[in-house]
């Protein structure tokens, strides 16, 4: 699963790496986060018929066709091996897939009788992109968009903290991400598989468990 992740940028360097032609939120209040917590508004990617457009959504997706504006159960992320076909996604995995800026996530690993914070990141990538997927909710002339990770299998550089991890795609991949134009549902599944590049794991203060916390001291490597 991912339930905390960092983005430790600036807005114009998303604007940049991502090719957006169209900002949807001010620059100046973006700011870096180290701690991305569930519910929290989060900045993500979409295409339009203009091209791509960089605009923040609550985590934690919340189907169009929902009578209230959260969920019973988390919809934070979304199952790889179920995206398809679940109701809460299948749509949104049809029409409405998205990238999910990040520079790093959080999972713990049980130490004994506590479990132990890592940060795990793409070695050599100030960001990369989780696959996401959004949708967006109206009712009484009141509406948001929302977004989930989409997870997978542990990489073998993850297995030894946690069983599942984000679904990490390539530069070269974001473009048939995206491309809502045409649905072709097994290249779209091959995408959803664990990272095969180098992730950096190391352990991290377990500051980071309280999402109140959120300062770089977070990511620094814990001694020994």
């Amino acid at each position: 699963m991912c339930g905390r992740y960092i983005l430790a940028t600036d807005a114009q360097s998303l604007v940049d790496l991502f090719e957006i032609e169209r900002l949807m939120f001010d620059l100046s209040a973006f700011r870096p986060r180290y701690n991305i917590a569930p519910s929290q508004a989060v900045p993500m990617v979409r295409m339009t018929p203009s091209g791509r457009e960089l605009l923040l959504a609550r985590w934690g997706l919340v189907p169009h066709w929902s009578r209230e504006a959260q969920t019973k159960y988390s919809t934070i992320n979304a199952r790889a091996e179920t995206v398809a076909d679940k109701p809460t996604y299948r749509e949104a995995f049809k029409q409405k897939r998205c990238l999910i800026p990040a520079s790093g996530f959080y999972e713990w690993r049980q130490g004994g009788d506590i479990k132990v914070p890592y940060h795990i990141r793409v070695r050599g990538a100030e960001v990369f992109a989780f696959a996401g997927l959004w949708d967006r909710w109206e009712r009484n002339g009141e509406g948001f968009d929302s977004c989930s990770i989409i997870v997978t299998t542990a990489s073998p550089a993850m297995q030894e903290i946690h069983a599942r991890m984000p679904v990490i795609l390539n530069p070269a991949q974001y473009n048939s991400w995206l491309n809502t134009e045409h649905f072709n549902r097994a290249q779209l599944q091959s995408l959803l598989v664990p990272f095969a590049g180098e992730l950096e794991t190391y352990p991290v203060s377990r500051r980071v468990n309280s999402p109140g916390n959120d300062d770089p001291s977070l990511i620094e490597r814990l001694p020994g």
